[in-house]
């Protein structure tokens, strides 16, 4: 599918274990905690938290982007360097993402199908990075009708959703356990990279 580009092992291994390093920083800041879903307030079956300008949250009152996290009111920590290099390096998009949202999935942890649209900027791609064990990923159409594929995205692999592709249909049908040592539980991390806002004149 066009605009839909995969970077096999793009993170080397050393790059991995310093990236689940800064996340452990990132997550001692901002703790992992279980959304809900909207209206009805039912828990995901991921874990998650975020770093950068802005946070995705999803509650009873709905999905949203906000600067603080919802359990302890602070600000969101910054994001990784390691990450804002990826972002730069495969987007191909100028300006820097506003958004890593964090998700956590242990074994039977899953993400039902659904599509990136909390965003003002539908422009920038949208660029997610995996460590961990391998996750069978599911990719459909613009509709929920549309035939869907799947694919599997291991440790250190990049994926890219843009142009014709930002708005398609995606999900996680499930993780493939003991599939990587990165993680020493197990389980596999999911950094979503996002641009939230229009850019402005100025803007980086």
């Amino acid at each position: 599918m066009k605009g839909l580009r995969i970077y096999s092992a793009l993170m080397g291994v050393d790059d991995q274990h310093k990236l689940v390093e800064e996340l452990q920083d990132v997550v001692r800041k901002a703790p992992l905690f279980v959304p809900g879903m909207p209206k009805s307030g039912r828990p995901f079956s991921v874990r998650m938290t975020n770093c950068g300008p802005l946070g995705w949250v999803s509650d009873k009152a709905g999905y949203r982007y906000q600067q603080t996290h919802p359990k302890t009111g602070e600000f969101w920590p910054p994001m990784p360097a390691i990450v804002l290099g990826i972002w730069h390096k495969v987007s191909g998009y100028q300006h820097s993402p506003e958004a890593c949202l964090v998700n956590f999935y242990e074994g039977s942890a899953k993400m039902g199908m659904h599509q990136d649209k909390d965003e003002e900027d539908f422009d920038a791609p949208v660029v997610s990075i995996s460590l961990g064990d391998t996750c069978i990923f599911r990719v459909g159409g613009i509709t929920r009708s549309d035939p869907t594929t799947s694919m599997k995205l291991a440790s250190g692999d990049v994926l890219v959703l843009g142009g014709e592709s930002r708005m398609v249909f995606h999900g996680v049908d499930r993780i493939l356990p003991n599939t990587s040592t990165l993680l020493k539980k197990g389980g596999r991390i999911n950094l979503t990279l996002r641009r939230v806002t229009r850019p402005s004149h100025g803007d980086v």
